[in-house]
Formats: structure tokens, C-alpha cells, sequence
């Protein structure tokens, strides 16, 4: 698939309440897009499982550890992953597997299960296919946290990087 700015190329990136990882890996994501002039070509966006924390900023953590990278997390809304997700999206991208399982028990399609991936399984030098979860820990994990999803993010980046970027 070729991605255009008319019908960019969309990712939803869906871990627990939307708080920490998802949105790491949304703004991570962007900013690999951005860097590339990829901008409007690729969509980023993120969502949770759970409906905990509908409607509120990202960690506070989250945004301090995406701001000592460089990135801007804090315009940040959690929002709960719908079915109307898969439809909207090209690729749904799991943080851990129990993501990926919920994901895969809420498609509707066999051809929507297709579109979930895991998203350390773009890294090949990933120890674990899970991205834990920070929100219990300090702010040290957060920043741990964020390696990893930058890793993994742009891996993903690099293998959708071909499909995006417009013929010459």
C-alpha cells in the first residue's frame, strides 16, 4: 500500500488507559514522520483498553520523559480504542500482549485482526516482546520505558518508510 496526503497511512498505537505507553509511541512515531517530511503522508495516534482515564492529559511522567527527548506530549487526550479504530486505521500496534490479545478478541474481521502488530516485534534486538508498563514505577522506568518504544518505533518507521515516501 502507498500512502498519499489525500489518504495517509494510519497507525493507532493502543496500550492500557492511554496515559503512558501509547502515547510515547504515538508522539515517538510522529516526530520519525516529521523528521522525514513524512508529515502528511502518516498518521499517528494512540488510544487504551480501558476507559479509566477518558478525557485526561498523559502522565505527568510521560510528558517530562517525552520533553527530556525532545518531544511535546502534553496537548495529550486519553481516548478509548473502538471498533470504529479499525476501520479508520491501517495498522493497530499492541504495547504488550495482553493489548494484542484484547485487540485480536475485539476485530471484527479476520482481515482487522491482520492489522494488529506488537510493536517490539519491529525491533529485532528486543529482549521481550512486551513493553512494560511504567505507571507504578519512578520516573527512571519511564525513561527505560520510552528507549524501548523509540527503538521499536523506528524499526517500525524504517519497514513503512518505503510504502510512505512518494515515488519519485
Amino acid at each position: 500500500m502507498t500512502a498519499s496526503a489525500a489518504d495517509p497511512f494510519r497507525v493507532v498505537f493502543v496500550c492500557t488507559g492511554n496515559i503512558c505507553r501509547s502515547v510515547m509511541a504515538e508522539v515517538v512515531f510522529r516526530g520519525f514522520a516529521d523528521v522525514a517530511g513524512l508529515r502528511d503522508r502518516v498518521g499517528s495516534s494512540s488510544a487504551g483498553t480501558g476507559d479509566w482515564h477518558v478525557g485526561e492529559r498523559a502522565d505527568m511522567r510521560t510528558i517530562e520523559a517525552l520533553e527530556r527527548r525532545g518531544y511535546d506530549g502534553a496537548h495529550h487526550r486519553a481516548r478509548q480504542f473502538t471498533l470504529a479504530d479499525f476501520a479508520h486505521n491501517d495498522l493497530v500496534v499492541a504495547l504488550d500482549r495482553s493489548h494484542e490479545r484484547i485487540l485480536k478478541g475485539w476485530a471484527p474481521s479476520e482481515a482487522d485482526a491482520d492489522k494488529i502488530a506488537l510493536l517490539m516485534s519491529f525491533d529485532p534486538a528486543a529482549r521481550s516482546l512486551d513493553v512494560p508498563d511504567p505507571y507504578y514505577a519512578g520516573p527512571g522506568m519511564f525513561d527505560e520505558v520510552l528507549g524501548m518504544i523509540e527503538s521499536a518505533s523506528r524499526a517500525l518507521f524504517r519497514q513503512l518508510e518505503p510504502a510512505i515516501r512518494p515515488a519519485v
